[in-house]
């Protein structure tokens, strides 16, 4: 019986992953060119770069999910489920981002700057063959350490009858009765994927930080 549920198990497997994607992708696009404005920009453009990710990351994302799935709506702004979660998961994951990428360009020695000056780099020179790579070493590992949380976080899109991983096991629960093994089924799953981008979260850190 549980061989038989083993497919079924796998498409709410494949969502996470596709959920866990977008999330991450979109976040990328979204938080990266937020964090390098906050990390240089003025005032006008940090204060509200700054009250977006300080908020964000202060509501729990179970309330962000149910304000963008059941709230817009009262604005006209009506999604799927699917697409609810992804917009969701990315502007909580997003204010993430934006404070890793601040802290990475934060972190480089002021030296660095003034040396790059001192040989005569123009200002996007500085960014593109200065900055930039030493930012990226620093942040890398928070980085995939952020993608674990989205693989696990994106556990609460069932909440919204998406079939996900975690629902996908509880329907199947339901069916046979048998939580014990199907739960460890599950979290051997979560484990799989999660388990070697810890790893790889940690070797970065090792060789970066």
């Amino acid at each position: 019986m549980l061989l038989q549920t083993l497919p079924f198990l796998i498409d709410g497997l494949m969502t996470t992953l596709i959920v866990s994607a977008c999330v991450i992708v979109l976040s990328l696009l979204i938080g990266v060119p937020l964090g390098c404005l906050l990390a240089f920009g003025s005032a006008p453009v940090t204060i509200p770069i700054r009250l977006y990710a300080d908020f964000v990351r202060g509501v729990p994302i179970l309330v962000l999910l149910y304000f963008v799935y059941y709230g817009l709506p009262a604005i006209k702004v009506n999604l799927p489920s699917l697409a609810a979660a992804i917009v969701a998961l990315t502007a909580f994951k997003s204010a993430q981002i934006i404070e890793i990428t601040r802290g990475a360009f934060l972190s480089i020695p002021p030296g660095q700057t003034e040396a790059a000056k001192c040989i005569g780099l123009t200002l996007p020179d500085r960014f593109i063959h200065v900055l930039a790579p030493q930012a990226a070493r620093r942040f890398l590992p928070p980085f995939v350490n952020s993608v674990v949380d989205t693989v696990k976080g994106s556990s609460l899109v069932s909440l919204l009858g998406i079939v996900d991983l975690m629902l996908a096991l509880q329907q199947v629960i339901g069916r046979t009765h048998a939580a014990l093994p199907l739960y460890l089924i599950g979290a051997f799953l979560y484990f799989a994927i999660n388990f070697p981008l810890s790893a790889l979260s940690r070797r970065l850190e090792k060789r970066f930080v």
